[in-house]
């Protein structure tokens, strides 16, 4: 069965979505600058809501059932969905803060890693900033593989491609139960991006397509488990995790990352894509 029409929106709805990318790009950028040592995931939480109030629009994050915060906060061996807490961050640290605003009822999804700044052994932040570095050069090859793709499953085989050939030796895990999504006037809506190949074509890449494209990668072992908290992704083994997000429209002129001040001109270079701007 195909995806009902609604999946692909039209130019207007995908203008709609420009703002609401936007303020969450804002909220990260802003979070981002006070990123230090002593500084607590609740104080970040905290600036990202201050931005995205300011701006009119409202978390996301706080209409899913049950979560209270405006970001997720995932510190070195939590990948995704850590709650943020009063534990001060410590330098070397590995940290992803991912957020999302609603405005006038369309939304904004993104994340970033981060590695704390300070004094911390090279033998501790080398390989966390070479993790950070091939996850986020990982999302932009999805994204430029969406600019040139006929179906979603090219952006997921683009991924781990890019993965395979960038991560060290032994290589990386890639998670397998969480995935990137459409976004549109939900946060998560259909279609599903996973971030390795598969055997699936996925929904066709056209026009009027939104979706948030999110690789989330570990040194070790993929094997992850929910902690205690009911929210919190972590690994199994260990080791160090990265997630990178950006919202992306497909329009009639090409793509357009709603999620970044440029249109994601800077980071598709590289690849020979060059964003359009949404008419």
């Amino acid at each position: 069965m195909g995806l009902r029409s609604s999946v692909y929106k039209k130019p207007a709805q995908l203008r709609s979505m420009i703002e609401p990318g936007l303020i969450t790009a804002d909220a990260l950028a802003a979070v981002r600058r006070i990123v230090e040592p002593g500084v607590t995931t609740l104080q970040l939480d905290a600036e990202a809501a201050r931005v995205i109030g300011q701006r009119g629009a409202e978390s996301n994050f706080q209409m899913v059932r049950g979560y209270r915060h405006t970001i997720c906060a995932s510190v070195n061996e939590q990948v995704v969905h850590g709650i943020p807490n009063d534990r001060p961050l410590r330098a070397g640290d590995i940290l992803s803060i991912d957020a999302g605003a609603q405005y006038k009822g369309w939304n904004g999804d993104s994340a970033f890693t981060v590695i704390v700044p300070g004094d911390a052994p090279e033998a501790l932040t080398a390989p966390r900033r070479r993790l950070s570095a091939v996850t986020e050069g990982s999302l932009w090859a999805g994204i430029a593989a969406l600019s040139r793709a006929s179906h979603l499953g090219e952006v997921g085989a683009a991924i781990e491609a890019y993965i395979d050939e960038h991560a060290p030796e032994g290589g990386y895990g890639i998670l397998r139960d969480y995935v990137g999504h459409g976004i549109g006037r939900k946060m998560h809506e259909s279609p599903s991006i996973f971030n390795y190949a598969t055997s699936e074509r996925g929904a066709e890449v056209r026009p009027g397509l939104a979706v948030a494209i999110e690789p989330m990668v570990v040194i070790g072992d993929q094997a992850t488990e929910v902690e205690d908290d009911g929210w919190t992704v972590s690994t199994i083994d260990g080791t160090d995790g990265s997630h990178w997000e950006h919202s992306v429209a497909v329009h009639d002129g090409g793509i357009w990352v709603l999620t970044a001040h440029d249109g994601g001109a800077e980071k598709l270079a590289p690849f020979g894509v060059v964003p359009k701007e949404i008419d």
